[in-house]
């Protein structure tokens, strides 16, 4: 394995970061989640774009070109030989005091591993998932935007750790107004009738990269797409329900909070979408 690290290259166990450096001491940083599917990497320019967008929202200078940021990802991916894999893109503010202050850190630090990822065990796909919903609230936008992607997942984290705590392998997360935000990892989806609806990103989603495909694809079943507000209740009586994310892909949820969705089983309309999503991976992406 071939990890980036500020202009070099480094076997995994020689690839280190500086303890001073303000991602590590703070969480002060940002990143992307990014899959290769067939030696392409799959929608890398929204990706990059989303990566800039939140270093402009924690006034962080990546000090690298947008294009030279896509020249490393692919060059890295090349150097690690992988035709289907996951990156992790990390920009962390840089090596610093032991102070808060980001003027103590002159420079960016770029960090690009390439590596094999799966986030739910194979049989989850096939017999769908079960989620609780989780006493942790998503951050409210006035403190941490929950839109932008940054290395600071304390919120994710402790929810992801209830559910665990209660033999659950997801949570399902509300905002402050208690309505349906995102899950843990992911963002949600529910299906009623001909209407696909999922949390509008002001109510605490990330704008997901696979949300964004499923939405674009979503049409093409004749369902009508919706960014809106969604309760537990429409949740419960949903006739369908699954989770988008880059590391988690297209995932069904078969019950929630102790409720079968539909009839306990993955949807037939989630199934379409799932190899449509899949062959939207062989259709796309940038080669290296």
């Amino acid at each position: 394995m071939q990890i980036y690290i500020d202009g070099e290259f480094f076997a995994k166990e020689d690839a280190k970061i500086s303890v001073f450096d303000h991602g590590l001491l703070y969480g002060d940083g940002i990143f992307e989640g990014i899959r290769i599917y067939h030696n392409k990497v799959f929608r890398l320019k929204q990706h990059l774009d989303r990566l800039y967008r939140s270093a402009k929202y924690i006034n962080l200078d990546i000090g690298t070109p947008i294009e030279e940021m896509e020249k490393i990802v692919l060059e890295t991916c090349k150097r690690n030989g992988l035709s289907d894999g996951y990156i992790r893109l990390n920009v962390t503010r840089g090596v610093g005091t032991l102070g808060l202050a980001p003027k103590s850190c002159p420079k960016a630090s770029i960090i690009c591993i390439v590596d094999k990822l799966a986030i739910y065990p194979k049989e989850f796909y096939e017999r769908g998932l079960a989620l609780l919903t989780v006493s942790t609230r998503r951050n409210l936008g006035s403190a941490l935007d929950p839109q932008t992607k940054t290395m600071n997942y304390l919120n994710n984290i402790l929810a992801k750790l209830e559910a665990e705590r209660s033999g659950f392998e997801e949570a399902l997360m509300l905002n402050a107004e208690g309505y349906v935000a995102e899950a843990a990892a992911d963002n949600v989806f529910i299906i009623q009738g001909n209407k696909l609806s999922t949390p509008a990103t002001f109510l605490g989603a990330l704008p997901g990269i696979t949300r964004a495909a499923v939405l674009e694809i979503a049409p093409e079943f004749d369902l009508e797409c919706l960014e809106t507000h969604i309760t537990l209740p429409d949740v419960y009586g949903a006739e369908e329900c699954f989770l988008t994310g880059t590391a988690a892909e297209v995932i069904p949820v078969v019950e929630v909070d102790g409720r079968k969705i539909g009839d306990g089983k993955p949807g037939s309309r989630t199934n379409r979408i799932i190899e449509r999503f899949h062959r939207l991976t062989r259709e796309e992406g940038a080669p290296f």
